[in-house]
């Protein structure tokens, strides 16, 4: 990167006090040689994983027997097995704690707001533990929710995984279909649903989409109040019932946890599915667990007591990452509805409010923010905050500007990048290190990644795939209802043997972090040189006159032409000036084999429900072809405008 000095760097008393730097010292003592630094940290955390891991789970205090063997791994990455002999339950390690502090914070769009303290939270999921066990409800069967991010859901996932069953969760604004293309391949025993919900100032009523979906299903109904009206809701599905009803009969008592092995799965995560029916991704109790504890504890530096809080819906992994939160004894802070209603100052607010910690939130986000206008930094007391985490797409260098000179001058910002797939990080933050215009800071503990080129060999300083060559924790168990694992097989294997290829396309930097250039399944080739699409997007983006854009390759005269799609501020038009100026940004900032061979102005980007642009169905859509499974898009018919263009037959 061209930047001269990095954006901030933790001092002296930061690094000696930081939880990283401790451990560090203690798996310095137990594996005999103190280490000089992150690097021979990091380095040693994957060349000894069994023994690292480990000691993750004793500084920990992972509740279950450890057994006594840590990693069986005969050298097939998705034959590897952690802790074989262990047994644990989920819910009981994030159900530490106890007493009249809070454990959730909830802030609606609707101004609705509560918290639960501890034992509150333990009461409630005593009583929802004992209502699904009246039900049958145990080890294996699978719980599905299509709910808002609210307390209640949060204790339904606890006391469903206390039970050993499995958890799946969407967002109401998912479509009919879109419910029934992930819950319906895993059968659940019991489906939850609220009955409306807000966005955008608006009441959102489900009810007509639960009355069409539960049926399918074919199993009883849960219906939790939330702005609509649950009890005619429920009296009008045969098998429903009202929330209230559910947990009336049930006094809380101390709650029984049944442990499992260590791989037994707790969540079921799906693919976005814009490609074809939804990818059902089944995550490990135990492999979870220690992965979010090494995530939040160490690369972000919680501890007890704080305030955490991440923007997302119950439809996106952040959501099960943030509930992990629990087993740190921090203070989940929980938003749900459009973070712009009425304004773009609501998250700041809350922030400010409850005293965040941690504030995750995307990339859009953060970029929606600063062209705004707004200037949180001098508008709020943000004194609380160490660590802001942004992810989802990656973070431009405006980005990463904005954060210091727009939200907080002294804030760690770690632009951190993983996903559905291992339901946590490749690469995050890392208190120990500067952290530089851009860039991702470095891998996490525990994470032989590396980039490769297409010849399977390393590259630095040029791009290539993001790979992973060593086990860990978590990765899939399996995906639900795959034979010999052939899809998950397909999913992540096929392009190297018995190394996981992510499907990022990236590059290593001489600070020895990583740039994300965007996936690489959406990776632009004209004339036979790899363009990763974000490298355009931080050009464009730069521009007043852009809200937002998306890029594809288009098959053209046995080549591949760039085309770029733009979303103009309000009253703007695409005219020569425009056009030209928009291509000598991409010219000048990136290089001219990125400037596209057309710009096109579009009204709407379609977009998952978690904000990510779906470059692969636009190109599906401007090549003619099919795009399997729209349920996925939180905006549709956006789609429609770009099938068809005249711009694209000449």
């Amino acid at each position: 990167m061209s930047n001269a000095a990095p954006l901030w760097s933790p001092s002296p008393e930061q690094i000696a006090k930081s939880p990283m730097t401790a451990f560090m010292h203690y798996c310095g003592e137990r594996a005999g040689k103190p280490f000089d630094g992150y690097d021979a940290f990091h380095a040693w955390s994957t060349t000894e994983r069994g023994a690292f891991w480990s000691a993750v789970w004793d500084y920990c205090g992972i509740i279950g027997e450890k057994g006594s063997v840590d990693l069986v791994d005969n050298g097939a990455m998705i034959d590897a097995r952690f802790f074989p002999e262990a047994s644990l339950n989920f819910a009981e390690n994030l159900l530490k704690l106890s007493g009249s502090s809070d454990a959730l914070v909830f802030r609606g769009e609707d101004k609705a707001s509560y918290r639960w303290s501890w034992d509150e939270l333990r009461q409630t999921v005593s009583r929802l533990q004992q209502g699904m066990k009246a039900m049958g409800i145990g080890v294996g069967d699978r719980v599905a929710a299509m709910m808002p991010n609210m307390p209640e859901t949060y204790a339904l996932m606890l006391a469903a995984t206390s039970l050993g069953a499995i958890w799946s969760s969407c967002s109401p604004d998912f479509g009919e279909q879109g419910v029934l293309d992930r819950f319906g391949q895993i059968e659940p025993k019991l489906f939850i649903a609220c009955d409306a919900y807000w966005y955008n100032g608006k009441k959102q009523d489900v009810a007509d989409k639960v009355r069409v979906v539960a049926p399918k299903l074919n199993c009883p109904v849960l219906i939790v109040h939330y702005a609509g009206e649950a009890a005619p809701l429920a009296a009008s599905i045969a098998g429903g019932k009202t929330y209230d009803v559910f947990i009336g009969p049930h006094e809380p008592k101390p709650i029984e946890y049944t442990r499992l092995p260590f791989s037994h799965p707790v969540y079921i995560l799906f693919s976005s599915g814009t490609t074809g029916v939804p990818k059902c991704i089944v995550h490990s109790a135990g492999g979870t667990l220690i992965q979010h504890l090494k995530e939040q504890a160490f690369h972000c530096g919680l501890s007890e007591g704080d305030r955490l809080f991440y923007f997302t819906t119950c439809g996106w992994m952040m959501w099960n990452w943030l509930a992990s939160g629990l087993a740190m004894g921090t203070t989940l802070c929980l938003f749900d509805g459009s973070p712009f209603y009425p304004d773009g100052n609501v998250l700041f607010d809350f922030a400010q409010d409850e005293k965040f910690a941690v504030f995750g939130t995307s990339a859009k986000y953060i970029d929606a923010v600063r062209k705004g206008g707004l200037t949180p930094k001098t508008t709020h007391d943000l004194s609380s905050l160490h660590l802001l985490t942004s992810t989802g797409s990656p973070l431009s260098p405006e980005g990463f500007d904005f954060v210091y000179d727009g939200i907080k001058s002294d804030v760690h910002l770690a632009s951190i990048s993983g996903g559905t797939d291992i339901v946590s990080c490749f690469v995050l933050g890392n208190p120990l290190k500067p952290v530089w215009e851009g860039e991702i800071q470095g891998p996490g503990l525990g994470m032989a990644i590396d980039v490769w080129d297409d010849d399977g060999k390393p590259v630095r300083g040029e791009k290539g795939e993001l790979v992973c060559t060593k086990a860990f924790p978590s990765m899939p168990i399996m995906f639900w209802n795959d034979k010999d694992n052939a899809k998950y097989k397909a999913a992540y294997f096929e392009r190297f043997d018995n190394i996981w290829c992510h499907g990022d396309f990236a590059e290593w930097t001489s600070h020895g972090g990583l740039v994300i250039h965007g996936r690489s399944d959406a990776t632009l080739n004209p004339g036979g040189v790899r363009i990763g699409t974000a490298e355009i997007y931080n050009q464009v983006e730069q521009l007043p006159e852009i809200i937002e854009a998306i890029c594809i390759g288009q098959d053209w005269d046995d080549d591949v032409r760039v085309i770029l799609f733009v979303r103009l501020a309000a009253g703007l038009i695409l005219d020569e000036a425009l056009d030209k100026k928009i291509k000598t940004k991409i010219r000048t900032g990136a290089s001219p084999r990125h400037v596209p061979a057309k710009v096109i102005h579009v009204a709407d980007i379609p977009r998952t429900k978690s904000g990510k642009i779906v470059e692969l169905a636009v190109r599906e859509v401007v090549h003619g072809r099919p795009v399997k499974n729209k349920e996925a898009l939180a905006n549709p018919e956006a789609l429609d405008l770009f099938a068809g263009l005249e711009e694209l037959k000449s």
